[in-house]
């Protein structure tokens, strides 16, 4: 923990895959605030025990912003130590295009929803000076496999910096780039890496160098193996 301090910790995407992964890491120390798209009952048994749960599918932005504001509110606090900003989806585009649909939907989930997020969640982050936390991928450069899905990871790597500046003095700002990791995104977005699966990370070993890197308030970070090799999930500051 940083300064041994027990934090409220709102995490978007927390009932599966990296998301999960980095709330059970953190559940033991810190008080938790998670959203995702599946209702209180599905998630019930998966979630960290004592950790609050907001039903907010990110397809609609406006909608699941006022759900993330309103169940914050509904929870009890009225501020944030920690946003991390980390719903997301991906579609394998069919022959190589992806369609209108698919564009629209990779966008207001993984982007638009950030943007309004962020803006929204700001007044909470303020009153304790912490840290809004967005999570891109390292595909953020350019994939000839996911473009669109690429493309809205870029657009959070420039908002990070755009944010960072603007709110510079009042919260911290960070965009973390994980490389590929061991959940379901993979199948649910329909794309097979085939061999390559055998060297994606443990969620759990990704989910470690997340908390360490959100610790650290520093942007933008890259989570790979090479990180990893240099003992990014066991060295570092704990959050």
């Amino acid at each position: 923990m940083i300064g041994g301090r027990s934090r409220r910790i709102l995490i978007t995407g927390g009932n599966a895959g990296l998301g999960l992964a980095l709330a059970k890491k953190l559940a033991r120390h810190h008080k938790l605030l998670l959203s995702g798209r599946k209702s209180q009952i599905e998630v019930s048994d998966t979630l960290p025990r004592g950790a609050g749960y907001i039903v907010a599918d990110q397809a609609d932005p406006e909608m699941s912003t006022l759900a993330l504001v309103r169940g914050i509110r509904d929870f009890g606090w009225d501020s944030l130590d920690n946003a991390v900003l980390n719903a997301g989806i991906g579609v394998a585009p069919g022959e190589g295009f992806d369609s209108t649909e698919a564009i629209r939907q990779t966008l207001d989930v993984n982007l638009m929803a950030a943007i309004l997020q962020a803006q929204a969640l700001f007044p909470l982050l303020e009153k304790s000076k912490g840290t809004l936390t967005f999570i891109g991928s390292v595909v953020h450069t350019g994939s000839a496999t996911i473009p669109a899905y690429a493309a809205s990871k870029a657009g959070l790597h420039g908002l990070a910096r755009a944010l960072r500046s603007e709110w510079k003095g009042k919260i911290s700002v960070q965009v973390l780039h994980p490389g590929p990791a061991k959940t379901g995104i993979h199948d649910k977005a329909g794309y097979d890496p085939g061999r390559m699966r055998a060297l994606f990370l443990k969620s759990d070993d990704m989910a470690s160098m997340m908390a360490s890197a959100i610790a650290s308030r520093r942007s933008p970070l890259t989570l790979s193996w090479v990180r990893y090799l240099n003992g990014g999930a066991i060295l570092g500051r704990r959050l």
